[in-house]
Order: C-alpha cells, then sequence, then structure tokens
C-alpha cells in the first residue's frame, strides 16, 4: 500500500507525465458493438492539462501545494474522528452542448441519463458494485456523500469539427461557451470530437487548484457521454464519473508513472494504466512486492464495464474538497 509523501507532490508537477490517448484515431459508429482492443484505448488529458498549467503559473502551484497539504490533514483528521460527515453535497451542473451535426447535439434525456449514472457511481448503488472483489470489498467507498443536480442546459451550434485541450470550448470569443459561475456551478461541455497534441481523447477536467478559474471544470466529447447512443466500449457513462473525480481531486491510480503514487493510502501501487476488461486478479510488481492491483476502480483507464468503485481513501479526497473549508466549498453556496 501506498503512504502519502507530501513532500514529494510539491516536485510532482515539475516531472513529464504519461500521455493519455487512443491508439486508434479510427471513427466508430455509436451503436456499434466492438472490444476496446479492436477499436481503441481509454484516454483523457486531465494529467497533461494540469502538469502545463502548473508549469507556467506559479500562483496555481502555490494552490496545488496548499490544496494537497489541507487534503492530507483532512484524511488524517478523517482517521482520527476529528472530522464528522456532516451530510451529502449535492453539487449543480450546467451543462453546454457545442455540436455540429444532430448526433453531437445530445438529448436532454441522454444528459439525464449521465447525471443517473453519476449519482449512482458516486453513492455507491450502481449495480455493478456487486462485482466489486471480496478482496477490495473493505476499502470501498460506497457512498461519497456527493450528489449532482443538474440545473440548466446550454447549447450553441459550431462549425468546429474538432476541439482540443487549448479550452477554446470555454470561451465564446473562440466560439465556445463561457462557463457559468465556475466557483459555484460544476460546468461540464461536450464537443463531438476532442484531441490532445494531436491524439484523440475521451475528455479532462481542471483540479480544484482552478477551482473558480474561468475555465474550470469537465469537457467530455460526444460520442462518450452518457449509455444510450454513446460509442461502446465507453457506453455506460464512466468517462463522466473518471473525469469527474479529477475535478473533485482524484489522480489517475498509477499516479502517471511506473510505480506512482496517486496520494491515497488504500489503492495498490500499480505499474501503469490498465486498459480493456482485465480478468481478477491481476497482478503488478512494484518495488519487488507483487500485489492484485485495483483495476476496477474509476481512476483507470479499462473499459466502462470494467470500472465501478472508488476507494475509502479516495472518497476522503472528494469529501475535502467540497467541505465547508475545502476548495470546492462554493458548490455548496448553490
Amino acid at each position: 500500500m501506498k503512504k502519502l509523501l507530501f513532500g514529494a507532490i510539491v516536485l510532482s508537477f515539475m516531472s513529464a507525465c504519461n500521455s493519455d490517448n487512443m491508439s486508434n484515431q479510427n471513427e466508430n459508429p455509436a451503436n456499434e458493438e466492438v472490444s476496446s482492443a479492436d477499436m481503441f484505448k481509454r484516454g483523457c488529458a486531465s494529467e497533461e492539462v494540469r502538469q502545463e498549467a502548473l508549469k507556467s503559473n506559479a500562483q496555481l502551484r502555490q494552490k496545488f501545494v496548499t490544496l494537497e497539504a489541507n487534503t492530507e490533514k483532512f484524511a488524517n483528521e478523517l482517521k482520527l474522528g476529528k472530522v464528522l460527515a456532516d451530510g451529502t453535497v449535492e453539487i449543480p451542473v450546467v451543462v453546454n452542448v457545442l455540436y455540429k451535426t444532430t448526433a453531437e447535439n445530445v438529448s436532454d434525456a441522454r444528459i439525464a441519463e449521465q447525471i443517473e449514472v453519476l449519482n449512482a457511481d458516486f453513492t455507491g448503488i450502481n449495480a455493478d458494485a456487486s462485482k466489486i472483489p471480496a478482496e477490495f470489498q473493505t476499502v470501498s467507498a460506497g457512498d461519497t456523500k456527493v450528489k449532482f443536480r443538474l440545473v440548466n442546459t446550454i447549447r450553441k451550434a459550431t462549425s468546429k469539427t474538432s476541439w482540443a485541450t487549448n479550452d477554446d470550448m470555454k470561451k465564446a470569443s473562440k466560439g465556445g461557451i463561457d462557463a457559468t459561475n465556475p466557483s459555484n456551478y460544476l460546468n461540464i461541455w461536450i464537443v463531438g470530437k476532442m484531441t490532445s497534441q494531436g491524439r484523440t481523447i475521451l475528455g479532462y477536467a481542471t483540479f480544484p487548484e482552478s477551482a473558480g478559474l474561468w475555465n474550470d471544470g469537465v469537457a467530455i466529447a460526444a460520442p462518450y457521454f452518457g449509455k444510450t447512443g454513446a460509442a461502446s466500449p465507453f457506453n455506460l457513462g464512466r468517462t463522466a464519473t473518471h473525469e469527474v473525480g479529477h475535478y473533485l481531486n482524484l489522480r489517475h491510480i498509477w499516479g502517471d508513472a511506473s510505480c506512482g503514487n496517486d496520494q491515497v493510502t488504500d489503492t495498490p501501487t500499480q505499474t501503469t494504466a490498465n486498459y480493456g476488461k482485465p480478468t481478477y486478479p491481476l497482478y503488478n510488481t512494484c518495488s519487488g512486492v507483487q500485489r492484485s492491483v485495483m483495476f476496477m476502480n474509476y481512476m483507470d483507464y479499462v473499459d466502462d464495464a470494467a470500472m465501478f468503485m472508488f476507494s475509502a481513501g479516495q472518497k476522503a479526497r472528494v469529501q475535502s474538497v467540497v467541505a465547508s473549508t475545502g476548495a470546492r466549498s462554493g458548490l455548496r453556496l448553490y
């Protein structure tokens, strides 16, 4: 099990991060059933975008250091019983849809469906939670005490066929949609296609050190949003679960490095990302120790059908940022 090594994370933003991308950029009809091996692998650019932002912004780096210090303090106090769960925080959501085609203009029903998935996954009532192996049931988060409520949907037609991770979809001046009060609302942007450094990705998110900034929120490509009409094997709404996890301060489970650290004590260290639909148990060896890895965690890169849990340590990180003293405390004001 990993230990929280806060001193190390202060330097972590200076290191190069793994490139999160799809191995095959060929388009696929939304309803065609194919395996990830035949199509492409999950990819999100959240950590990549974060590292670039931290390199160029000293103020953001200081917020990052403070955020992690407060998160560690909250987690330690939670263990000591000094922090009491004071009820569920309901996060208000604004969905911004940028579309060129009818397929990209995702329906109200599909948006509602995605919100239902987020609520099920973050409260631990997802049907496939029954698949959590006995080994990991003792550290399963269950209810993270976070829920989501759709408060508005904004739609805008566009002539653009692809959007990059430069946040243009978040700027009306660039043809996008400006965020709705990002201090108090989770903004989600849906676009037809998204790329990072020329590679197609599923989505990306900002981390809590960006709370309230004009670009704060989550961006997801339309084929991987919701369930009905989404592209297999990413058609169970888990791309949003993964990206909102980043928004609430969860890192990739492998720490974006070989045998890296995701700053969570109860997620086993693993060599790298997992893809497709691995068979449990799956073993990795780090520092000479062989472990069964938690590939079914929402913060890995497996297919939607293969991910179905957060850990208790991840729950503590989520609660720390939505607490009254947390970086995303503004979400409580709705």
